[in-house]
Order: C-alpha cells, then structure tokens, then sequence
C-alpha cells in the first residue's frame, strides 16, 4: 500500500461506536478513528460533547486505500447505514451530537460526495439532512471509545449486526 494512495474522510452516522464498526468491517479501510467534528470549543471531552453545547458530532475518522475502495463507493455504504432523512437522531440516539454529516479535507473530493448525495437524495421525498461540510476540527474521543465494539463484543450499538455483515462481504469494483 502506497502512502499516495491514503486518503481521509470524516463520517457522522449516530453513535461513532457502530459506525467506525461498520466502516472497520470494509475492504480498503486501513484505519479508523471516532471522535468529534466540527464543534466550537477546544479539546472536548466526551462527557462535554454529551451535552450537546458544544456544537460537535460523533465523527469516525476512515483512512482508506484509494487503490482498493473508492470515496463513491464508502459514500454509499455510508447512506446504508444512516437514515439521511433524520435530524439529529439515528436510532434511539437523540442530539445533535448524533447528527449526520460528510466532512471532506480535500475540496477534490467534493464532486464524489455531491455526485452519492444528488444519487441519495433522488430516492426520498423530503429533502436530506446530512451535512456535507469541510472539516474544522477533529479531536479524537478518549480510549475507551476508539474500536468499542470489538473491546466490548455484547455491547451497545444502533446498528443491526447485520450491516456488518453487509459491510464485510461488499465490494468495490473501482468501476
């Protein structure tokens, strides 16, 4: 693996437990990371973020091989697993913590997300709410949080454990 070929994308899908999960769970995914993104205060911890007054989302950090997955293609597994028409809610997590977004650092990767979200956006009604917005900040969540769900196999997750699966078998053609 090439180190031109990593690239970043910063998701908020709910609660980050089961997101970086499921993200963890794909071919081309060489890291993760849960944290908060795009707040106003310096260094949150997790018990402040709770709150919800300090403006972040629980965000998952995916590093990728771009030689093996595509944005367009974590871009759509990321739509299966949310539900885009729900503000500041994804399953029985409520605040705007919990908020969805698609927080990009290279303004390249932009047509890829505007391209997934005009192809999701064709399948509902009402308008989404997902964020799509660059990163201004990233702070990573305390260690208990990073990879929680392998650390605690029984534990709390809005996922069905069937995306999992999902995730693991999905492949990208690079098409």
């Amino acid at each position: 693996m090439e180190q031109q070929n990593l690239k970043d994308i910063y998701l908020a899908g709910g609660c980050f437990w089961g997101t970086e999960h499921f993200f963890k769970q794909i071919e081309g995914v060489v890291e993760t990371e849960v944290g908060f993104a795009n707040g106003n205060t310096a260094n949150p911890t997790y018990k402040e973020v709770y709150t919800d007054q300090t403006g972040f989302a629980e965000t998952v950090h995916v590093r990728f091989d771009a030689s093996v997955v595509s944005l367009e293609f974590l871009l759509r597994m990321f739509f299966h697993a949310i539900d885009p028409t729900s503000l500041n809610k994804q399953g029985h997590d409520e605040g705007t913590r919990y908020r969805t977004g698609i927080y990009y650092t290279d303004p390249a990767d932009l047509p890829a997300i505007e391209k997934v979200y005009a192809e999701e956006q064709a399948k509902y009604e009402q308008p989404l709410v997902v964020e799509k917005q660059p990163l201004h900040n990233f702070y990573t969540a305390e260690e208990y949080h990073q990879d929680y769900l392998d650390k605690n196999p029984t534990g709390y997750c809005h996922l069905p454990l069937s995306l999992f699966e999902f995730a693991r078998k999905a492949k990208d053609t690079l098409s």
